[in-house]
């Protein structure tokens, strides 16, 4: 059974939301653009488009070849379908996780966070390097499980459709409850800000309750804006830095380790490990400074407001 490319159909849709929020903007909407930034973030999604044309073969044979050794024939099905859908989520979670805790996905994703701006054009910032940082790993056990190569393309598809506009400024907060089960424009920017409060939440595609689940959701505060981008920030609009600036990264400190547990650390360890500029350690610092702040003192004996 043949599914439809859904990226390929969404396309047109998202030149004119483009185009629909750069005019809103242009209004008086929340949000910004910078013109060189917004052709930064074109030109990596065209080199992402590329790469995915370069070596979307060899990662669809991978996940055929794995379809081989599956548990169960699962037909293609309106309950395959939504059940593949929410598993395509729940294992793009953990890998959204571990890229952010891992300095080897990292090194793929973190072009995806290097825009000091968010809006749409925001979400065409993907990775040129995904299949070197084996990202494709975490849906394989969909395949072991018998959701049909097709299937969970076709969700993986989806997937994607859905986190597209989620990258804007203009939508404040979503009716119905929604806030509570879907990632939205609210908790999207929360997960792409660099304050010590926002640091690695809301790792969610679609649905925000793996959040929940887990212990990684962080509202959006009013009170502080989201500061949108990388702890240290790219000096540069360069799209090739962008891409790539990581690895350079990982190889310069890999040949400057002084042990191999070091070289290990600066590889499968986190961002900044063995610093004090990890997500984890500035996040830590930013919780203590709060719990100090809220506890009570005692000035002669007595509980001071």
């Amino acid at each position: 059974m043949t599914l439809p490319n859904v990226i390929a159909l969404a396309t047109p849709a998202f030149v004119l939301l483009v185009a629909a929020e750069m005019i809103a903007v242009r209004l008086g909407a929340k949000g910004a653009y910078d013109w060189r930034d917004t052709g930064t973030s074109l030109l990596l999604g065209l080199g992402s488009t590329v790469a995915g044309g370069l070596f979307g073969a060899a990662i669809v044979a991978a996940y055929g070849w794995t379809f081989e050794w599956r548990l169960f024939d699962i037909p293609i099905a309106w309950w395959s379908g939504a059940l593949c859908f929410v598993l395509d989520d729940l294992a793009y979670y953990w890998f959204h996780r571990t890229a952010h805790r891992v300095r080897w996905f990292w090194a793929g994703h973190v072009v995806h966070h290097s825009s000091q701006h968010y809006n749409l054009t925001t979400a065409l910032r993907q990775t040129w390097t995904g299949f070197f940082a084996l990202s494709f790993v975490f849906r394989l056990p969909l395949f072991l499980i018998g959701f049909p190569p097709a299937l969970v393309l076709f969700c993986v598809g989806l997937n994607l459709v859905y986190q597209f506009w989620i990258h804007t400024e203009t939508v404040r907060r979503l009716p119905w409850g929604l806030e509570s089960i879907l990632n939205t424009p609210s908790h999207h920017r929360v997960h792409h800000g660099s304050n010590p409060r926002y640091l690695d939440r809301n790792f969610a595609g679609v649905f925000i309750v793996w959040d929940r689940l887990f212990g990684t959701f962080e509202p959006e505060d009013d009170a502080e804006p989201v500061r949108y981008g990388l702890v240290n920030n790219l000096r540069t609009f360069n799209p090739l830095w962008a891409a790539f600036h990581e690895w350079v990264g990982i190889a310069r400190d890999v040949v400057r380790a002084r042990s191999l547990r070091e070289a290990w650390g600066r590889v499968a360890g986190p961002p900044g490990w063995g610093t004090p500029h990890s997500a984890a350690a500035i996040r830590a610092r930013w919780e203590s400074a709060n719990d100090s702040q809220a506890e009570p003192k005692l000035v002669g004996g007595v509980m001071a407001e």
